[in-house]
């Protein structure tokens, strides 16, 4: 199963379409081009899918997003597990 789950933006990389985020402690590279439109700076929370941030949220609906995911147990954990051995 594959979610989708909010990341906080730890930084910008220039001249590309990246960002680092922080995924419930997992940093990870993000694209972010699919937010163009969006002002994206260091402390914004983005919902990321397979690599790709698919929206900007605000902290309250990411909070809230993870509370949710964590009910889910082995799906969010073996997805954030999966993560945390790219790293």
């Amino acid at each position: 199963m594959c979610l989708a789950i909010p990341g906080q933006i730890v930084g910008l990389v220039p001249g590309t379409d990246l960002a680092d985020a922080d995924v419930s402690g997992v940093k990870r590279k993000v694209n972010v081009g699919l937010l163009d439109d969006e002002r994206l700076a260091p402390g914004d929370w983005i919902l990321i899918h397979v690599g790709f941030a698919l929206s900007k949220i605000d902290e309250q609906e990411a909070r809230a997003t993870l509370e949710l995911l964590e009910t889910l147990g082995p799906a969010f954990t073996d997805d954030l597990n999966a993560l945390r051995e790219e790293e």
